[in-house]
């Protein structure tokens, strides 16, 4: 695809914060119409690319582009084609739902019947309408990333970055924010999505780049990503530990492949090259063995592994900071 035709494009993003080299050379394409999510550990430089993307910060080199606007060159409508939500909702407290989208629509240079149409639109696809003339410290942390997420999307930007939007969240906001991020794509939007949730990453991108210690250390689909740390592996757990060796061996049979064995926990682990009929072939052979069983599973290597392999390093739990004096992830 032509860098014109790219929802989001940079070459050579280099960024440094007094003696540290935050970015180091990154390079992006991301197609209209996904969500594209960008990985990494804390002070990776997640945090850092979407900051020189949506305009908030001039990278040192190197170029990039949203909606085909250069984003350095020509800041000010580029901020027309994008929207941003961070990691804390940047609404103002005192106001209600209502007035923080009024404010920002002002902000926006919007005329006052489109920002209200606007407004209660969003507020309707959010599940905010009940609460909206309610002053925002009321609400909860989950209603006000909805409503932060709202004031991103007053001017309906095609490309929407999402710097962590679900941390702190419990899983059933978390949840409703996947799907209301998945709805936005379905609608025409692009998404560049930074998440601690591998899980996250996992169902909703369609396309990934792993960033460590400011460069590109991986991209694909998590599909492709997990494929490269190995194959799908047949779980066994056994009812009888003394039978270990002859379950073994109907392993070797089913799989061609040579089983480890986690006698501590009773459990046999082989590499299942042919997936589910590796699967069915162990069962059989276990059975034939007249080899009792307790549980089998068939497990694929999961993000996380790969994430692990990659960078060699998981991500933080907590939430990261988000300073460019500590090279923001």
């Amino acid at each position: 695809m032509a860098t014109s035709d790219l929802a989001v494009s940079a070459e050579g993003l280099r960024k440094r914060f007094g003696r540290t080299d935050a970015l180091r050379g990154i390079d992006l394409a991301i197609r209209p119409g996904i969500i594209f999510g960008l990985l990494g550990p804390n002070g990776s430089g997640k945090t850092t690319t979407v900051r020189i993307l949506s305009t908030l910060i001039r990278p040192d080199g190197g170029a990039a582009r949203v909606a085909g606007i250069d984003v350095v060159k020509d800041a000010a409508n580029a901020r027309f084609k994008l929207g941003l939500a961070g990691q804390y909702a940047a609404v103002d407290e005192v106001l209600s739902g209502r007035a923080n989208l009024h404010l920002f629509g002002r902000l926006y240079h919007l005329p006052g019947k489109t920002v209200r149409a606007r407004a209660d639109e969003l507020l309707e696809g959010f599940g905010l309408a009940d609460v909206a003339s309610n002053a925002v410290k009321t609400y909860s942390g989950g209603m006000r990333r909805r409503l932060d997420l709202a004031t991103s999307l007053l001017v309906a930007p095609p490309v929407l970055f999402l710097d962590e939007p679900t941390t702190g969240l419990d899983p059933r906001n978390r949840l409703m924010m996947w799907d209301l991020i998945s709805d936005l794509v379905h609608q025409g939007t692009t998404v560049l999505l930074t998440t601690q949730y591998l899980e996250e990453a996992d169902r909703l991108a369609h396309d990934i780049v792993v960033i460590d210690k400011g460069q590109v250390v991986a991209k694909g689909t998590a599909s492709q990503l997990k494929a490269g740390v190995g194959s799908a592996r047949v779980d066994v757990a056994l009812a009888d530990r003394a039978r270990i060796p002859d379950a073994v061996e109907a392993l070797r049979r089913a799989t061609g492949a040579e089983p480890e064995v986690l006698e501590a926990e009773g459990r046999i682990v082989c590499p299942a090259p042919g997936g589910p009929a590796s699967l069915m072939a162990a069962l059989r052979e276990l059975d034939d063995a007249n080899v009792e069983i307790v549980d089998i599973d068939l497990r694929r290597p999961t993000l996380d592994e790969a994430f692990l392999q990659l960078t060699g390093g998981a991500l933080s739990t907590a939430a990261p900071a988000d300073t460019d004096a500590e090279v923001a992830s």
